[in-house]
């Protein structure tokens, strides 16, 4: 995807030691995005146009709307009506399935930048299993990681407005990178890509460029996805709830790599 494609220039002003200088810089492009299920408006996202089929594939993952690319019957849109609203139709069987799921239409969605109330946090845990052991990695690999993420990220060199999701197989290897101005949007689109292309039982790390929370926690163990990278500290509940999966989430702090928890696979 070009980040020039999706960028906007604007003339700006700097102002340095009582001196005004004029200068252009590149924006990112943000729009919403409807995704409907069914004929049925579910969702409002912000996004930064571009790969919203594997967005939006990724967001179905961890919503729980979608367990196997299987269960679409399609997914697509009519870039000549309006590229902003994504269609998905599901199978019967599994709109029968998920009933409860589409039944929070109303545009209530982790891709926001939180979620609320108890009920539909219990609800959440109730739909994902904790991850199995047995996949390590060398505390050393992981910087290599980080440096990666760092060397795809075209929009945050034009833009320094926008975040990051690369995802790794066990042999990291790259299986997956996105880019978006939402760092929701850019793991769903990290995750949707592996998904539809059948590459999600091979993963095993994903790195972010945001912080990690709670939501991106979820979505990451609805990808199967063991360990999590962030550039910053997770929050107290991503914690809690990465815990509680058996999921490893650490950050970088200068030179060193803080472990939060699952330490089990860092060697």
């Amino acid at each position: 995807m070009s980040a020039r494609k999706y960028t906007k220039s604007y003339q700006t002003l700097r102002y340095k030691r009582g001196v005004c200088e004029s200068s252009s810089l590149d924006f990112i492009s943000e729009e919403p995005l409807l995704v409907r299920i069914d004929e049925k408006p579910y969702s409002v996202v912000m996004r930064t146009p571009g790969d919203e089929l594997f967005q939006v594939a990724g967001f179905c993952l961890g919503e729980g709307i979608a367990d196997s690319p299987d269960d679409f019957k399609a997914i697509g849109y009519d870039e000549h009506l309006d590229p902003n609203v994504i269609d998905i139709w599901l199978k019967p069987e599994r709109s029968e399935k998920i009933r409860d799921v589409l039944g929070r239409r109303g545009f209530i969605s982790q891709t926001s930048c939180g979620i609320c109330g108890k009920e539909l946090i219990e609800d959440l845990y109730q739909k994902l299993t904790p991850l199995e052991d047995g996949f390590k990695v060398e505390t050393s690999r992981i910087f290599d990681c980080i440096d990666k993420l760092d060397q795809n990220q075209d929009f945050y060199q034009t833009t320094r407005c926008s975040h990051a999701a690369l995802i790794f197989d066990k042999q990291l290897q790259e299986i997956s990178f996105a880019e978006d101005v939402g760092r929701h949007n850019a793991l769903d689109k990290a995750i949707g890509k592996a998904f539809m292309k059948s590459k999600l039982s091979k993963a095993g790390i994903v790195v972010l460029s945001s912080r990690n929370s709670f939501e991106l926690v979820q979505k990451a163990a609805r990808a199967q996805l063991a360990v999590m990278i962030s550039n910053s500290r997770p929050t107290a509940l991503a914690v809690e709830m990465g815990k509680t999966l058996n999921m490893t989430l650490a950050f970088p702090d200068k030179s060193e790599l803080v472990i939060v928890c699952g330490e089990n696979r860092i060697k």
